[in-house]
């Protein structure tokens, strides 16, 4: 056994491996040792699982697995729940970065903080040019926090397995296609967990200045999980509906501008 699992989920980065290497390795060179890593590749169709193997292969902490087929990234991290052994789980994504003291500041904070079931952290927004903004958390979200999106960013949090167990992991549902995560939380908060963000930078989100051009997708999935999860967990009525109806609604404006309010609110440097 360990202290912490990490799930990374990854799947056709062959041309992008340096950004790939740059994660993994982000990972393996953290200041807190005491954990397994367990890389799912998610049926890739290039030559990105034998490119992780090498990188990797002289380090016994790191678990590789591979899906038959791709099969998403909820399906992937529900594998790595099956085998894992440790008693925090944390997650990393194959185009971020964690910085060197992530993991530690995490388990020490769930490690004096028996109230919290999960802790992630603040960002630095990067893309290919380096760090282009910040993101800042709400510190102690509550449930409420669960209408303007997920209160957690995904990839940086660590949570205790006893509750991602109760949970029963992932939901592979249609709707929760690409907001697995957000899902997650809304059915956290539903049992009543605790969740706490560390106000410091501890980790580096890959996001394009333009995201808001690309989530033209999945809004009509995005409204349906909206409405289950916040009537939940009972904040439907009456403001939820506004919330609910978002996604559609910022069909409507200009995606130029969605851009533009986002980077203001990212605190863009």
């Amino acid at each position: 056994m360990c202290k912490v699992s990490i799930f990374m989920g990854i799947y056709n980065m062959e041309k992008n491996f340096p950004i790939a290497k740059l994660a993994i390795n982000s990972i393996l060179s953290q200041t807190y040792t005491d954990f397994e890593f367990i890389i799912c590749d998610d049926g890739s169709k290039d030559k990105t699982y034998q490119m992780v193997e090498f990188l990797v292969k002289d380090d016994s902490r790191v678990i590789l697995i591979k899906n038959d087929k791709n099969k998403g990234l909820a399906y992937s991290l529900n594998r790595c729940l099956e085998i894992a052994t440790g008693e925090y789980i944390a997650r990393m994504d194959a185009d971020d970065i964690s910085i060197l003291n992530r993991l530690e500041e995490e388990v020490n904070f769930l490690d004096n903080n028996n109230e919290y079931a999960l802790v992630g952290c603040n960002l630095e927004l990067i893309d290919n040019s380096g760090v282009w903004g910040t993101r800042i958390l709400p510190q102690s979200p509550t449930r409420k926090d669960c209408l303007f999106g997920p209160p957690f960013a995904h990839p940086s949090i660590m949570i205790r397995k006893e509750a991602i167990d109760k949970l029963n992991g992932y939901s592979i549902e249609k709707i929760t296609l690409r907001a697995e995560d957000y899902d997650l939380y809304m059915r956290f908060f539903a049992l009543g967990y605790k969740g706490y963000n560390i106000q410091e930078f501890l980790f580096q989100y890959r996001e394009n200045k333009e995201t808001y051009k690309r989530w033209s997708k999945a809004r009509i999935n995005e409204v349906k999980l909206r409405y289950r999860g916040f009537k939940n967990l009972n904040i439907l009525f009456p403001i939820g509906w506004i919330y609910v109806l978002k996604p559609l609604i910022t069909k409507f404006i200009p995606q130029t501008f969605l851009a533009k309010l986002r980077n203001y609110r990212n605190n863009k440097i």
